[in-house]
């Protein structure tokens, strides 16, 4: 089969693109900076320049194919300039889409999060949950757009497209705001936990390979939770203590507190730039948060099978320490 992937540059959609070409597929991946896919090219990936946000580089590289996996996005959050998330998120999501319905493209797997359901407040959530209300952050209100707004409408139009929805996703070379927290923990320089603060963590190999099993199995018109098992904060750098030796933060401010501290970072921000990880609105979606949802429907349907927390961050962790010693 050959198959269409954007985003292929990135963390989760790299490994879509990896394990495609192990499976025997051939791949197409967009890319604005063909270089940056030079390692995807030695594996004999086809890489097309283009951008999401460029409708009619999309038509080509596209045209053919037998399957669409759309990963590219746009996920910095607590960055001052916001204009790329609607771009990229939005309109990107829109001009992939409908270039994939105008083409007659036989199926589609969109990249959707469980951030489009902001603080669900300690419910483990399902494929049923909607929420409408205000968003911590501009990612996730670009990406609730995309799901709500774009992919659902045009699936009720009779696009042959399955959503799937990873929450927090971690594993080597993470370049993502949860990344860079592991990578600072190994440095002993992560001030805090929030208490309360939970994710359902999802190792990239297993969400990445959760998107091939969408392709094959997954029906078209459902969406499928595809996050891993549901740990706090707290417990995952306790694991991390454990395997590492490296003491976690010991310091769990509650909601209120983690809250303030974020307004306070909106002060100083507004008058000195801030690291993305300290600006306000990375503080405030982690005050006590929980982005966690019921991966069942994705176990029962696709075969879906992530591995323990325990598991996935020995790996990462033991990758980020040798990492880190090269540097040294």
């Amino acid at each position: 089969m050959k198959y269409f992937v954007t985003g292929a540059t990135g963390f989760i959609g790299g490994q879509v693109a990896r394990q495609l070409v192990a499976a025997g597929h051939s791949v197409v991946a967009l890319a604005r900076d063909p270089q940056k896919a030079s390692d995807l090219q030695t594996l004999g990936v086809t890489v097309a320049p283009g951008d999401v946000t460029d409708k009619p580089t999309l038509r080509e590289p596209m045209r053919g194919v037998d399957g669409v996996f759309h990963l590219a996005g746009w996920y910095k959050v607590g960055r001052k300039d916001k204009r790329p998330g609607a771009a990229i998120n939005i309109e990107g999501t829109r001009n992939v889409l409908e270039t994939m319905r105008d083409l007659g493209i036989r199926k589609g797997v969109y990249t959707s999060t469980l951030a489009v359901n902001s603080d669900t407040r300690g419910k483990l959530v399902d494929e049923s949950y909607r929420y409408d209300g205000p968003h911590l952050s501009e990612y996730d209100r670009t990406k609730w757009v995309a799901h709500y707004e774009i992919a659902e409408p045009m699936i009720a139009a009779g696009l042959p497209l399955v959503i799937v929805q990873p929450g927090v996703v971690y594993g080597p070379d993470d370049t993502s705001s949860m990344g860079d927290a592991l990578m600072r923990y190994l440095k002993r320089t992560l001030p805090l936990t929030p208490r309360y603060t939970a994710f359902s963590w999802g190792h990239v190999d297993d969400i990445a390979h959760a998107h091939l099993l969408a392709m094959e199995r997954g029906k078209t018109g459902e969406t499928y939770i595809i996050a891993g098992p549901t740990h706090t904060f707290i417990e995952a750098l306790e694991i991390a203590e454990r395997i590492t030796g490296i003491r976690a933060p010991r310091w769990h401010p509650g909601p209120a507190m983690t809250r303030f501290l974020a307004f306070q970072a909106d002060i100083v921000g507004a008058v000195f730039p801030l690291p993305e990880a300290f600006a306000g609105e990375s503080i405030r979606v982690t005050a006590g948060t929980t982005y966690i949802g019921n991966n069942a429907k994705a176990r029962r349907e696709l075969g879906y099978a992530p591995r323990a927390l325990e598991l996935g961050l020995k790996e990462t962790l033991e990758y980020d320490l040798e990492l880190l010693q090269r540097k040294a």
